[in-house]
C-alpha cells in the first residue's frame, strides 16, 4: 500500500503479464476523491473508497489488468465515470460501464481538489497520467525497474517516447506507477526508458541492415538474451520499433519484411 499527501495505492492481485502480478489502483484525494484503475474488487481498496468519500472514477488506459473492478465500484458507490474524449465505445467495451462524462489533455477532475489530466499515448493510444498533489499516477507510462512494453498493432513507439520526455519536462516529484514502486527519480527514470528504447531501437536497425527481414529475423537478431518465454510481446515491440523507423525514413518496412532504407 502507498500513501502519500493526497493519494493512496492499493495493490490488487490480478492476472497480468507484469512481474509484480498486480496492479496498483489510486485514490487521489482525502474527500470527494477520484479512484484511479481499479484492477478489481478487494476490501482494501474498499476501504480506501470509503475513507476517502470517492466519488468519481476514471482510468489511465483501457487493458485488462486496469478495469476490472470499474463496473463493481461505479456501482457499489455510484461514481461519476469518467473516459478519454473520443474513447467513449472502447472505455465501455472494455468496462462494461457507459462513461458519464469525458476528459481530454488539460482537463481538471473535480474530485480531490482538482486533478489534472495529461495525455501520455505510446503504451496504448488512450493512456493518460493524473496529477495529483504530490506527484504524477502514470499507469504504465513508465516503472522503478524494467521496462515497458510498447507493442504494435496499439503501441505506437514514436508517441511512448514523447510521452516520456513529456513528463520529464514537467519534473514531478515522483511517479505512481500501475505496478511495481513507486518512482522516486522521475526524470532518471524518464532517461533510462528513453536510452532503452534507443538501445534497443539501435539494434533493432542494425538487425536490418545486417539482412533480417522478417519480423521473426529481427526478433533473433536485436535480442541479446533468450525471449523465448515472452517471444509475442518481443515481436510486437520489434514491429512498433519498425514502425517508428519506417515513418522516421530509416528503414523500409510493409507489414511482412523490412529492407534497409
Amino acid at each position: 500500500m502507498v500513501a502519500r499527501p493526497g493519494v493512496e495505492g492499493v495493490s490488487v492481485d490480478v492476472s497480468t503479464r507484469a512481474p509484480s502480478g498486480a496492479t496498483t489502483a489510486y485514490v487521489l484525494g482525502d474527500s470527494d476523491a477520484l479512484l484511479v484503475d481499479p484492477a478489481g474488487r478487494t476490501d482494501a481498496l474498499d476501504g480506501a473508497v470509503e475513507e476517502r468519500n470517492v466519488s468519481h472514477l476514471a482510468l489511465t488506459h483501457h487493458h485488462r489488468d486496469h478495469t476490472g473492478g470499474v463496473a463493481a465500484y461505479a456501482d457499489a458507490y455510484d461514481l461519476t465515470v469518467w473516459a478519454r474524449a473520443g474513447r467513449e465505445g472502447a472505455f465501455e467495451a472494455a468496462t462494461g460501464v457507459e462513461p458519464d462524462r469525458t476528459f481530454r489533455e488539460g482537463t481538471v477532475l473535480p474530485a480531490g481538489g482538482g486533478v489534472e489530466v495529461i495525455e501520455t499515448p505510446g503504451h496504448a493510444p488512450e493512456h493518460v497520467a493524473f496529477s495529483a498533489e504530490s506527484g504524477l499516477v502514470t499507469g504504465d507510462l513508465a516503472v522503478a525497474e524494467g521496462s515497458v512494453v510498447v507493442g504494435a498493432p496499439e503501441g505506437d513507439m514514436r508517441a511512448y517516447v514523447t510521452s516520456l520526455r513529456r513528463v520529464h519536462a514537467r519534473n514531478p516529484n515522483v511517479l505512481y506507477p500501475g505496478h511495481g514502486p513507486v518512482v522516486e527519480d522521475p526524470r532518471a527514470t524518464c532517461r533510462r526508458l528513453v536510452d532503452h528504447r534507443r538501445q534497443r531501437e539501435r539494434r533493432v536497425l542494425a538487425a536490418v541492415d545486417g539482412g533480417a527481414e522478417t519480423l521473426a529475423e529481427v526478433v533473433d537478431a536485436a535480442y541479446e538474451k533468450d525471449v523465448s518465454d515472452v517471444r509475442d510481446l518481443a515481436m510486437a515491440t520489434a514491429r512498433a520499433h519498425l514502425e517508428k523507423l519506417a515513418v522516421e525514413g530509416r528503414v523500409r518496412w510493409d507489414g511482412e519484411r523490412a529492407r534497409p532504407a
